[in-house]
């Protein structure tokens, strides 16, 4: 699986036993995004979807920066009749951070993002969209969209909402003001704030690797939905998930372990 060419490649894959490390591999521009980088970044989470033997994800930025969103030199300002058409964004987010955004939160295995510093714009939505994020202290989150004349993008509207409550969303969407690290954890947008947070990421990573992978994504389909059904269609939920869970050798490896007084042996399965 190890894909890792620093001097060529705009997304590195290794392998850390059995967690994936993701990097966004383009320091000099802040690692925006360019349509080509959103295809490779696609790829490798297809191939770590098909690897039944990664059991969690770490996606983290090279350089000094985690993403800066979209690298907005690939949209063609230059004068001509149909401007307004070559600058749209919109075959951007439908080619490139909409099917990413949708990859990220649907895989397989439990996500950590490692912010190693500034993520700007949609580089925002690309941690959130993990399901746990734990930044630098000198790192930083801005929704910079509305002083471009945009909305958050990629994710971004429903998951800052999502993690902060409509107030403090709206605020930051709307004023476009860096959060510091401190600050995103005091508000819950992130999970912990660390000096080296590769090495953090990838410590809780292998932590969530030993456990079952399954009930932990199925944790985040029940989570990340709660707050659209009624608490009824939340009870059925619960069951549906529960009772397929029931059915997996980690359930029973669990309870039975348990019951021995012993570490259980979890295969993700």
């Amino acid at each position: 699986m190890n894909r890792a060419d620093p001097a060529h490649d705009e997304i590195l894959l290794e392998r850390r036993g059995a967690v994936a490390l993701v990097t966004l591999n383009r320091p000099q521009a802040l690692n925006s995004f360019t349509l080509s980088m959103h295809r490779a970044l696609q790829q490798a989470l297809a191939e770590v979807e098909r690897d039944a033997s990664v059991r969690a994800l770490v996606l983290t930025g090279a350089g000094r920066g985690f993403c800066a969103g979209l690298d907005l030199s690939v949209l063609d300002f230059s004068p001509g009749p149909d401007r307004l058409q070559r600058i749209s964004p919109g075959p951007v987010l439908d080619e490139g951070f909409n099917p990413t955004a949708k990859a990220l939160m649907n895989l397989r295995v439990p996500t950590v993002a490692a912010v190693n510093g500034v993520a700007a714009g949609a580089g925002v939505s690309l941690a959130l969209t993990c399901d746990l994020a734990i930044a630098a202290p000198t790192a930083s989150f801005v929704q910079a969209f509305s002083k471009i004349g945009l909305i958050p993008d990629a994710g971004g509207s429903w998951l800052t909402v999502e993690r902060l409550g409509l107030a403090r969303a709206m605020g930051m969407a709307m004023l476009g003001d860096k959060l510091g690290a401190d600050q995103a954890k005091a508000w819950g947008l992130i999970w912990d704030v660390a000096d080296d947070p590769l090495a953090a990421a990838l410590a809780l990573a292998e932590r969530l690797a030993a456990m079952p992978t399954r009930a932990l994504v199925a944790t985040r389909h029940l989570l990340r939905g709660a707050l659209q059904r009624s608490f009824e269609a939340q009870l059925d939920a619960e069951r549906e998930l529960q009772t397929a869970l029931g059915r997996t050798h980690d359930y029973a490896e669990g309870v039975t372990a348990f019951l021995e007084k012993r570490t259980p042996q979890f295969r993700g399965q």
